[in-house]
């Protein structure tokens, strides 16, 4: 038998590192310095590339419509932003925005109200998982608006049938998120919270929903998105509520008067808000929780 030979040991030596070159920045300082302009220039300035964006789309509208030239199909953009501006400056917008979203709010809290139960529901036990996947399945795919001759039939003409269809329009594609969000909790956070006491409610409010709470934001993102434009296709059906007619009315009615820059003006309105409740509202709350925490890039 051949004796063990244990491997040769190889010398250890150190290599001297070159002096850097008079001037010459340290390792890893061209790195950080040419990232950090480009970072600070493609973070902060966001705003100005889009604002950019809008310009070329605005001044490929209004060459459009001049070599079109039907103000009555297609209105310049100049028109439409003249036709936005005396609407802002009147005061005329703002009414029909406010009626608008006082009936959008109610819709959307309710929905949110019902939502929320529905997940609760989903998340106690497993007949009402089954219960609620087979709700959603139901339910969701159903366009908001093929509710309204029915809301019509049992609340009438005037701000419950609103509330019904916003209701319907914000409470499935909520439900779904919250449900996907609490299921993707992982069981390691569950078990970290009951080692230390937490259960029924504590449990929820401290590990799940903080847990959830991406999805339980993109879900009402989805839904403000659903309850908004199910709101503006429904006034645009029948009208007015109550004797009042919101941003929808404002639209159908510039259209059966020919006013179509007004037409234009509408619908940019539409638009614009939906934007700023995405930035102000909805961007806000990301930042102060889920991306303060590390939990969204």
């Amino acid at each position: 038998m051949t004796a063990f030979r244990e491997p040769p040991i190889r010398p250890e030596y150190e290599l001297a590192l070159a002096a850097p070159s008079p001037g010459a920045a340290p390792l890893g300082a061209s790195t950080q310095a040419k990232a950090g302009p480009r970072g600070f220039a493609f973070g902060e300035f966001a705003w100005l590339r889009k604002a950019a964006l809008l310009l070329v789309l605005a001044l490929l509208w209004e060459a459009l419509a001049r070599w079109y030239d039907n103000d009555l199909l297609l209105p310049t953009a100049l028109a439409t932003g003249g036709a936005l501006l005396d609407g802002i400056v009147t005061g005329e917008l703002f009414g029909y925005v406010a009626v608008s979203f006082a009936v959008l709010t109610q819709g959307y809290l309710a929905g949110i109200l019902g939502a929320f139960l529905l997940t609760w529901l989903a998340v106690s036990n497993r007949l009402g998982r089954e219960l609620i996947d087979t709700l959603t399945s139901m339910f969701n795919p159903l366009p908001a608006i093929a509710l309204l001759p029915l809301a019509l039939l049992w609340f009438g003409l005037g701000k419950g049938s609103l509330v019904m269809v916003l209701m319907h329009s914000v409470m499935w594609p909520l439900t779904l998120n919250a449900c996907a969000g609490f299921r993707a909790v992982p069981e390691t956070l569950r078990m970290t919270g009951r080692n230390y006491g937490l259960k029924g409610l504590r449990l929820v409010l401290q590990v799940l929903v903080p847990a959830a709470l991406p999805a339980i934001l993109s879900g009402l993102k989805i839904a403000w998105a659903f309850a908004w434009r199910t709101l503006i296709a429904a006034e645009l059906v029948f009208g007015t509520t109550s004797g009042q007619g919101g941003l929808g009315w404002f639209i159908f009615q510039s259209r059966n008067e020919l006013f179509t820059d007004k037409v234009f003006a509408g619908l940019a309105a539409v638009i614009l808000i939906g934007l700023a409740v995405e930035h102000l509202v909805f961007q806000t709350l990301e930042r102060v929780t889920v991306r303060r925490w590390g939990m969204q890039r």
